[in-house]
């Protein structure tokens, strides 16, 4: 998994257009209130909607940098927001939650079938009975038709990047290597580099892990929708309950 450095200070503004409402949408419509455990939360943008809008959360990322600009956004609103530093795999915060979510395909991330298993495992540990887990992840369509072998880029005054996708050593891997240009005090461009692995796996796999774990009622929709998964469908969307 990532750390994310300099990566988590563009972050927000390449991700200006992600939509944090629909996400943060889904955990609403499960309750109204309630306590949340969201993992992979980035720079917060989930967490702080949830909080803004009562629930307890709390956000958990790998990366102390993301963890940071959470906090100051956090700080800017006034709310309260629990931040851990935790890998997912091996979460631990001595508490329970009434729901956890992974979005924004935070899941990917963890590019290996037991690193998968094991955050499920240590996501069950985390749910009060009943619970329910929501996470998306990216679907083999998007890795193989719409990452590999494509290039994105965005140029601003203050910002560019180049973006390129390959495959990965894996089934259903990407390698994306990123080159940021971000203007300084000075006005002077500085230039710095990213690369992000990410991996995902058949809906059956992950259906099958879940189980095995203890989940039941699981579901899987696509693309903020209800309806069930396509040949085309770019983002899974899985439910599952302690």
């Amino acid at each position: 998994m990532q750390s994310y450095e300099r990566f988590s200070y563009v972050y927000d503004r390449l991700m200006e257009e992600a939509p944090y409402e629909k996400w943060s949408a889904l955990v609403k419509g499960e309750l109204s209130h309630g306590r949340i455990l969201d993992l992979g939360s980035g720079t917060g943008e989930c967490s702080i909607r949830l909080a803004s809008a009562g629930y307890d959360v709390t956000a958990v990322d790998l990366s102390e940098h993301m963890l940071s600009v959470a906090q100051d956004k956090a700080l800017k609103y006034n709310l309260p927001l629990n931040l851990l530093q935790q890998d997912m795999r091996e979460l631990d915060t001595g508490e329970t939650y009434d729901i956890v979510t992974i979005f924004c395909d935070s899941l990917n991330y963890v590019t290996d079938k037991n690193g998968v298993q094991d955050s499920f495992r240590s996501i069950y540990k985390h749910l009060k009975p009943g619970g329910v887990l929501l996470f998306d992840v990216h679907s083999f369509h998007k890795m193989e038709n719409l990452f590999v072998g494509h290039t994105f880029a965005s140029s601003e005054d203050d910002i560019s990047y180049i973006w390129n996708s390959f495959a990965g050593e894996e089934e259903g891997s990407v390698e994306h290597e990123l080159s940021f240009f971000v203007e300084n005090e000075e006005g002077l461009y500085e230039r710095f580099d990213e690369i992000h692995f990410q991996r995902t796996f058949q809906m059956d796999d992950y259906i099958a892990w879940l189980t095995e774990v203890g989940f039941s009622n699981i579901t899987v929709t696509a693309d903020f929708n209800e309806f069930a998964p396509t040949p085309t469908s770019e983002r899974l969307f899985f439910r599952a309950v302690k």
